[in-house]
């Protein structure tokens, strides 16, 4: 494991909300994180579709890691804004949140983020949500 995906994973385990979630990290590389969650009906709202509050903590969270893959070592991240648009029900079996950086400053990231739906085991998937957040870099 890269210096890089140790410092993501262990910021990632100090976090109850991903452990309550189910969710763990897929992918780090450099701009962007994957992060997977199951499907819950613990997570479900009043329809049996996995509630936009669980579906937007985990892109979130891909987005603020994918930024924390630009930031200075000695600076972790937070988020300062976002928005998310759901374009369909949150059903499936799996769900993976994807967050990449379109832009990184000196104390701003701009990041963009997906998730996707898998109704089964391969590799088909439908987009549910988008997301665009700007992430702050903070010292310490």
């Amino acid at each position: 494991m890269s210096q890089l995906q140790n410092r993501i994973q262990t910021s990632f385990a100090a976090q109850g909300l991903m452990t309550t979630l189910g969710a763990q990290i897929a992918l780090v590389q450099n701009g962007e994180v994957h992060i997977s969650m199951p499907f819950s009906k613990h997570l479900s709202q009043q329809h049996g579709y996995v509630h936009a509050g669980a579906i937007t903590s985990v892109v979130d969270s891909a987005c603020g890691y994918a930024a924390m893959t630009k930031a200075p070592e000695d600076y972790n991240v937070v988020t300062a804004e976002f928005k998310v648009n759901f374009m369909r029900p949150a059903i499936g079996q799996r769900f993976l949140a994807v967050g990449k950086v379109q832009s990184a400053g000196k104390m701003l990231t701009v990041c963009t983020g997906e998730v996707r739906a898998y109704a089964g085991a391969g590799d088909d998937y439908k987009v549910i949500a988008l997301m665009q957040a700007t992430i702050v870099n903070v010292a310490g």
